[in-house]
């Protein structure tokens, strides 16, 4: 064959990965590949093959994510979420404050790495990596304490995608119980949004709305952490060469939250604009699903190796706590 026209055919990792983008990117219209499939597919990927477009992937992931949340927005009434954050907050308050010293506790007593074992209390008190990545700078963690942690709450968050909406159903719970359960007790905003929308409509707008408003107490989070970090310091630290050196305390805020509740008074107030919830929402629910897909992707067998038995109890242990004392108020307390 003259060289002109010779050709390559794309390497099986390559060519399945863009096959399961396809097939994820027409979930709407097939039916079957709900976000449990979608993340056991990235799952099955990951362990098969070596990752063709990791760095790319990740950056992909984090936008999709975003503009798949504020996409949501247009499909939930603003007094929705009022009612939902109302009820939200007292959790919020008690579950972070509650995991955070559960956490410490287990910490010291499993041996965890102090670092790793605050990123796994944070990421599951709040919102899983998100929460991770922004205290990691701040309390100086090295790359392999946070991927640790990251491992750690990733391969529990993959494992609460499939069992929530069973036990939902199991336990009879309404769509408004499973929503604001599923927003507690789930580590990463994606599952969460995953399990609801596999619950029901109703379970999906008070989960994203609960969750979303968790994400903000990221900031008094990080704040709490900088202040922590600066008094642990000697009080040489306060000389110009150790200021030099300290560890950074910008806070990523969750600008997608506020566009999100935009949506929603677009959506609400807006005459007119529920129409676009019509193609918007069914498209931020693919968008989702997708995002659940490379995130099972990303994951390695590296990153697996290095979580460790001890961070997996703690992790473990904090999630089966937040879980069951967090159903135990909704279906006792409310």
């Amino acid at each position: 064959m003259p060289k002109s026209l010779a050709f390559s055919l794309p390497t099986p990792p390559i060519f399945l990965f863009w096959l399961a983008v396809v097939l994820i990117g027409s979930s709407h219209w097939l039916g079957f590949i709900t976000p449990p499939v979608a993340l056991a597919m990235g799952l099955a990927f990951a362990l098969a093959f070596e990752h063709p477009y990791r760095r790319q992937s990740s950056t992909t992931m984090k936008w999709l994510l975003q503009a798949s949340v504020v996409g949501l927005g247009f499909g939930i009434n603003f007094t929705s979420i009022l009612h939902a954050g109302e009820k939200g907050f007292g959790f919020a308050v008690a579950s972070i404050a509650g995991t955070l010293v559960l956490g410490w506790l287990l910490g010291n007593f499993l041996g965890v790495g102090e670092k790793a074992s605050r990123l796994i209390s944070v990421g599951t008190a709040i919102c899983g990596g998100s929460a991770i990545a922004a205290i990691a700078p701040i309390i100086e963690a090295d790359d392999a304490e946070v991927s640790v942690a990251l491992g750690t709450v990733f391969v529990l968050n993959a494992l609460a995608l499939f069992i929530f909406p069973a036990l939902g159903s199991a336990l009879g719970l309404t769509q408004e119980q499973f929503g604001l359960w599923a927003a507690i007790a789930i580590h990463d905003t994606s599952s969460v949004v995953g399990a609801a929308a596999k619950f029901g409509a109703e379970a999906l707008s008070t989960a994203t709305t609960v969750k979303l408003s968790r994400a903000l107490w990221i900031v008094p989070l990080a704040l709490g952490a900088a202040v922590w970090m600066k008094r642990k310091r000697p009080l040489a630290s306060a000389s110009a060469n150790a200021s030099a050196n300290a560890p950074s305390t910008t806070v990523a805020l969750p600008y997608f939250v506020v566009l999100f509740i935009l949506a929603s008074l677009v959506n609400t107030f807006v005459p007119g604009a529920s129409s676009l919830g019509t193609w918007l929402v069914p498209a931020a629910k693919t968008g989702l699903t997708l995002t659940l897909f490379l995130i099972g992707a990303g994951l390695s067998k590296k990153m697996l190796a290095s979580v460790g038995i001890q961070p997996m109890v703690q992790g473990f242990l904090l999630w089966i706590a937040i879980s069951a004392a967090s159903l135990f108020a909704i279906l006792h307390l409310l």
